[in-house]
């Protein structure tokens, strides 16, 4: 994808008093590809697909390629919008995880990339990502409730977060890979106690 330039503004002091360069585009693709890991890894609902292999035994894999993909999709499509992605993302959990996503979650992955999208691309705010890993890092201190149809579990799953402001170093990128086709979005179901379903199939 080619990347827009960054934002023009004063140029930060590196360490031992030389000048700091703005991040290249190939460090802000880098970033970006990260980042989407992070905010899929982040995912309540996909975390409980990985967890219980609902994607078979390569589940984590997947979401590897997950990542890729979507990384793919804007490198392909720089056009793509807060709609198509959302649609995207439920598709790719419907077909390589088997599961049904009620709870609206997905449009707050969406919303986040485009955030980090915008962030790194426009702004060349490479903080965007430190922030995705130290919540990442964070996560087992997070917890919420997911309610999986016909299982009746409580998982202490990953809660979603957005941005916050920490600073530490960058993990290793997720490969890019070919995105898949687009299904229409499923209409969000809640039972008699109020929760909101995610669905979750044994794989196929």
């Amino acid at each position: 994808m080619a990347s827009q330039a960054v934002s023009s503004g004063p140029t930060p002091a590196a360490p031992g008093g030389g000048v700091q360069l703005p991040p290249t585009a190939e460090q802000l693709q880098t970033a970006f590809d990260h980042g989407i890991w992070y905010l899929l890894s982040l995912w309540p609902a996909l975390h409980v697909a990985c967890q219980n292999g609902w994607g078979g035994p390569d589940s984590n894999e997947k979401k590897d390629w997950f990542a890729g993909a979507v990384s793919d999709l804007f490198a392909q499509r720089p056009e793509t919008d807060f709609e198509d992605l959302v649609v995207f993302l439920l598709q790719v959990v419907q077909d390589e995880f088997d599961l049904n996503v009620e709870d609206d979650t997905e449009e707050e992955v969406a919303r986040s990339i485009l955030v980090l999208k915008k962030r790194l691309f426009e702004d060349g705010d490479v903080s965007a990502l430190r922030e995705l890993e130290q919540r990442w890092k964070n996560r087992g201190q997070m917890k919420t409730d997911v309610q999986v149809e016909d299982r009746e579990i409580e998982g202490d799953e990953d809660e979603w977060n957005g941005f916050e402001d920490e600073d530490v170093d960058m993990q290793d990128a997720v490969p890019n890979l070919a995105s898949q086709p687009k299904k229409e979005k499923p209409q969000p179901e809640v039972d008699d106690d109020g929760f909101t379903k995610v669905v979750g199939r044994r794989n196929r």
